[in-house]
């Protein structure tokens, strides 16, 4: 899953960048609504963490802005204030949930995922696919009923394979979704780390190398 956070407060928004990155998630961080728009306009985001107070572009205006353009990207909006009618005026913007502050992370990861579930295809909270189970809500994968602990990058790139449902996904595909815009697109990170993970899953190899193509399971 890939994310934006939006958040003027830099401490803050590191923080809860570094807190979704361990969560597998690929995430990019700005501190402004007119660097937010720039972003939307070049990445494509499952999820945008949006403070409502922004400098420069107002978060009400980026929230318009994603509405307008007709993208998937579901809109997380933060404020600190706490007012039924502040977060009904946001929901009417378009916004698909509203946290205020202060929030305990484990809520806004649990609202992210969620969120993150609503761009895709339904599909059950664990997935399982070639006796691989792999649950997102508790960062949990196994194998024949063994659980095998996974990097968080692997984790990842195993998500995006496990819901593709059999379908080829591209090496730029899987940098795209587990990785953040400051990956070099030319390094062989998700090479190296499919390489990785086939190891970790063990034998009989579950991952396919589609030559020319990229990967499924």
């Amino acid at each position: 899953m890939r994310v934006l956070v939006v958040e003027d407060e830099q401490l803050l928004a590191d923080a809860v960048a570094t807190g979704l990155r361990r969560e597998a998630m690929a995430v990019d961080v700005v501190y402004d609504g007119a660097a937010a728009l720039e972003r939307i306009g070049v990445n494509d985001y499952d999820v945008v963490v949006l403070d409502r107070d922004l400098p420069l572009v107002h978060g009400d205006d980026v929230c318009r802005r994603i509405v307008e353009l007709g993208m998937p990207t579901r809109v997380l909006m933060l404020t600190a204030s706490g007012d039924v009618s502040d977060r009904v005026e946001g929901l009417e913007l378009g916004a698909d949930d509203y946290l205020p502050k202060p929030f305990a992370f484990s809520e806004l990861t649990a609202r992210v995922r969620a969120l993150g579930r609503r761009t895709t295809v339904a599909l059950p909270p664990v997935l399982e696919r070639a006796g691989i189970k792999l649950d997102p809500n508790r960062r949990e994968v196994f194998r024949d009923e063994v659980e095998i602990q996974l990097a968080p990058k692997e984790f990842a790139v195993l998500e995006v394979l496990m819901r593709s449902e059999g379908a080829v996904v591209s090496a730029e595909q899987l940098l795209e979704k587990a990785w953040d815009e400051n990956t070099d697109p030319f390094t062989n990170v998700v090479r190296v780390t499919v390489m990785t993970l086939r190891r970790k899953l063990g034998e009989p190899p579950v991952i396919v190398t589609v030559p020319g193509s990229g990967y499924r399971i």
